[in-house]
């Protein structure tokens, strides 16, 4: 199983990025697959997660209304849509996946992912 996160890159606070994790080698259809960060000296965080096919979607307080997570499970794609970004969203972003169904108790816990792909660089300059 491999995802192959990409969509990073340099933007300007303010401004957009999508980024884009496709998953190989089995689905994920009724999975929880999401978006993790990790900003350098600190620890991975939670950004958002969704079980897909109008299950439940769970986000970070800190990206609330501004992110927007979604997926194609015909592509096995997940997506994250960045938008009003500040330089506080600067980190790298690695996408996972969650091996078994239904929903842990925690679905921002990083230890309910069993899959993850490399990570994207999201840079936010002031």
């Amino acid at each position: 199983v491999q995802l192959q996160a990409s969509g990073g890159g340099l933007v300007q606070a303010g401004g957009s990025l999508r980024l884009s994790c496709t998953a190989s080698g089995r689905t994920f259809s009724t999975n929880f697959m999401g978006w993790f960060r990790q900003a350098p000296g600190k620890e991975r965080e939670f950004v958002a997660t969704t079980r897909g096919s109008g299950g439940s979607t769970y986000y970070a307080d800190s990206v609330k209304g501004r992110f927007t997570i979604s997926r194609d499970n015909a592509k096995n794609t997940l997506y994250l849509q960045m938008n009003s970004l500040n330089p506080e969203d600067t980190a790298v972003y690695y996408c996972a996946a969650r091996d078994s169904g239904g929903t842990p108790a925690r679905p921002g816990k990083t230890s309910n992912y069993d899959y993850w792909g490399q990570g994207t660089q999201v840079t936010v300059s002031s």
